[in-house]
């Protein structure tokens, strides 16, 4: 008893140190860039004008939220990034339900889409804007372009990709279509349509900042843009630091997304792999 209590508490010690491990070993090389690039800064090998300190940088971020300016505009980005991302999403989702699962509609309108999809989004912006002007319309009709290709293609590809074994059998077992669809195909397709969700959160956040910073009056990629005009290096390095914190974020995010999701597939390997 006393042996297994000991092996219980050393493979607890070991998980956690484990976990701790993988947590703070991501976070190595950005921090130690960081504490590089401050101390070259300090010891003046880093000219402030051409690359102001990492201090330097938090003190700007600090003066703009209480002035309210960070807040307000990173408000702006975020609703334009979102809003953007579910009219993208949705229409890219719907378009791959219909060439996924029907045989006509996949003859009618893949092509088209792939045809489109080889366009690049972002050539797109002098046309968008003798559309929509330079108001909000623009941008996020920018980011829904972007965000849909990612998650047309990668939904189309998971249910194309579903073994079609599985499919007879659940015909077999006299699913309707409906069933057949949530118990196997949407399962199946699952892994791939989260992996599109990533890189449409990629594509968004890339679409978003030169939207912002070609046409824009308010939006952290316009803080940016006016910064320039200024030669505010450390308001452009805080603007670049929120967006590459935002990418991040939203990594985070679909990674639990997947995480959460697909449960059962790791559940069923390890069932299988004991």
């Amino acid at each position: 008893m006393q042996n297994i209590s000991v092996n219980r508490t050393t493979n607890t010690h070991t998980g956690w140190g484990k976990g701790l491990r993988q947590r703070l070993l991501p976070w190595t090389i950005p921090v130690l860039l960081i504490l590089l690039w401050q101390l070259g800064s300090s010891v003046g090998w880093i000219d402030a004008k051409i690359l102001p300190s990492p201090w330097g940088v938090v003190q700007t971020t600090v003066k703009s939220l209480q002035a309210g300016t960070l807040e307000k505009n990173l408000a702006i980005s975020l609703y334009r990034a979102l809003t953007g991302f579910i009219i993208g999403g949705i229409i890219g989702f719907i378009l791959a339900l219909c060439t996924g699962l029907s045989k006509t509609m996949n003859l009618l309108l893949d092509s088209s889409v792939q045809m489109l999809r080889n366009i690049p989004h972002l050539a797109l912006i002098p046309l968008v804007i003798l559309w929509f002007g330079v108001g909000e319309s623009s941008k996020i009709f920018l980011v829904a372009i972007g965000v849909l290709f990612p998650i047309y293609i990668n939904t189309y590809h998971g249910l194309r990709s579903v073994d079609p074994k599985l499919i007879e059998m659940g015909r077999s077992y006299q699913l309707s279509k409906t069933q057949l669809f949530f118990k196997i195909l949407l399962p199946g397709a699952l892994p791939t349509i989260l992996m599109g969700v990533r890189y449409a959160l990629g594509v968004m956040w890339t679409t978003l900042i030169v939207a912002e910073t070609l046409a824009a009056s308010s939006g952290i990629g316009y803080m940016s843009t006016n910064a320039q005009n200024f030669m505010d290096m450390s308001t452009i390095l805080m603007c670049i630091v929120i967006y590459a914190l935002l990418g991040k974020a939203s990594d985070l995010t679909a990674k639990s997304l997947e995480n959460s999701m697909l449960q059962w597939q790791q559940a069923g390997g390890a069932a299988h792999n004991g």
